[in-house]
């Protein structure tokens, strides 16, 4: 069997048998990777540690028929007891592990790991609010994925903006003259968060009030889970007062 090593964050694990865990990994070079960890579960080793959710680790594997075997594991990153211990930081992080799963495919994106890997860091340090980051994390992954929302100019006929009426379905603002019947209107100073948190503007994003934060998280749910074409189970849980 091929031996090869990767670095990889780990996105979800799932019980294998009584000792075993098979983890679901994106990978900086060899895409999504699904992975048996044997003998984890028996002891509380370092090896079992550092192949748990949000955590980044070089990996060694040996290529195996349905799943690879992981043999070696460094830590890289460890974000996860950092991130675990905040209410906040974690259910952010839980969106952010299972968005990119659902948008990669088994090809992996380069940069969708980085992405990912800035953002799990940055939710560790406490940069910004995990609210914050979490809805620039969407954006930013959606736009990678080519579904960048327009935020100025018309998303329809390129109209210079600003507009005001925004449909999700259209992917962003539209002018007046296309904007469907009954279109939602959003507060100028929503849509220069959304375009701040889809540009990294934070000091924007932060001056940002609660209002106004409120509704652009709404537009960022409703905006990624059309274009993934499924609900996203771990959003649900988001603390949006964070």
């Amino acid at each position: 069997m091929p031996l090869y090593r990767d670095e990889a964050v780990v996105l979800r694990t799932h019980k294998l048998g009584e000792a075993d865990r098979i983890v679901t990994m994106l990978s900086r070079e060899h895409g999504k990777i699904r992975a048996v960890a044997k003998g984890v579960r028996r002891t509380a080793s370092k090896f079992g540690s550092r192949l748990e959710p949000f955590m980044v680790a070089d990996v060694q594997l040996y290529e195996g028929r349905s799943l690879d075997i992981i043999t070696q594991a460094e830590s890289i990153g460890s974000y996860g007891a950092e991130i675990t211990e905040d209410y906040a930081s974690y259910t952010a992080a839980s969106v952010m592990v299972e968005t990119a799963d659902k948008i990669t495919d088994d090809g992996g994106s380069l940069q969708q790991y980085l992405l990912l890997i800035g953002a799990l860091r940055s939710l560790a340090r406490r940069e910004h609010g995990a609210s914050l980051t979490l809805d620039s994390y969407l954006l930013r992954s959606l736009s990678i994925a080519g579904w960048a929302p327009s935020f100025v100019d018309c998303a329809v006929t390129g109209a210079p903006g600003p507009h005001t009426a925004f449909v999700v379905q259209l992917g962003g603002v539209v002018a007046d003259d296309v904007a469907p019947p009954g279109a939602p209107r959003l507060d100028p100073a929503t849509l220069d968060l959304l375009a701040a948190l889809l540009a990294g503007d934070w000091p924007v994003a932060a001056a940002s009030p609660e209002r106004i934060r409120s509704q652009a998280s709404g537009i960022v749910a409703a905006y990624t889970q059309f274009h993934l074409e499924r609900s996203l189970r771990s959003l649900q849980h988001v603390d949006r007062g964070a």
